[in-house]
């Protein structure tokens, strides 16, 4: 597995062995980056069961400011810690090990933010829609930030989770990616000195 495009493009990724590590497709992760913004200067990254840090490493390699990875295993932590000094980001990021759960609140009681928030958990395990849940609830996320979720198609997901609400959804194979951000304000309606109706709401796009 290597890093697609930006500063560490080319670099070798490793995999954990022997853990149930199931890595991002090399084709659904370029799509992954595809929709999101190609620029990811300054933008804060939180990586939720991150893996070999595929993900967070691929956004660092674009631009972003900071990544904090979360990961139970202590093993993969080790190798997520490899591939952050193998591609040079070893400054940039913070690798957490603990519970998911765990982490999210704790990341919360911190005050801490993010721009972007990655979800790939195992798979039809029922995780998707509590962690969902509890980082909207915790308000980990910045108002013009989204949560990405990667999931089984069997895996149903919700259309919103207070305040998050599903904003594309895109299928490869058996893998699902999901996109949450917060509700756009509704536009308005004004009117023009020769009496035609503008709108002055804002729209976001992904």
């Amino acid at each position: 597995m290597r890093v697609i495009t930006g500063q560490a493009k080319g670099r070798r990724i490793k995999v954990p062995r022997g853990e149930t590590v199931r890595p991002t497709a090399g084709r659904v992760k370029e799509a992954f980056f595809n929709i999101l913004p190609h620029d990811l200067s300054g933008l804060r990254v939180l990586d939720l069961f991150a893996g070999s840090g595929n993900l967070s490493i691929e956004a660092l390699s674009r631009g972003a400011a900071e990544a904090w990875l979360v990961d139970a295993s202590r093993h993969t932590a080790r190798v997520i810690r490899q591939n952050l000094a193998a591609t040079g980001f070893e400054q940039k990021a913070r690798v957490w090990t603990g519970t998911v759960f765990g982490a999210v609140r704790r990341l919360s009681q911190r005050g801490e933010r993010f721009d972007l928030v990655f979800l790939d958990p195992p798979y039809e395990r029922r995780w998707v829609g509590k962690v969902l849940r509890l980082v909207a609830q915790r308000g980990l996320l910045r108002e013009t930030g989204t949560v990405v979720a990667e999931h089984s198609v069997r895996e149903r997901v919700e259309e919103s989770y207070g305040p998050l609400f599903l904003r594309d959804q895109r299928r490869y194979g058996t893998t699902m990616l999901s996109f949450f951000s917060y509700k756009a304000e509704p536009q308005s309606e004004e009117m023009t000195e020769n009496g035609a109706k503008q709108n002055s709401g804002v729209s976001r796009v992904l």
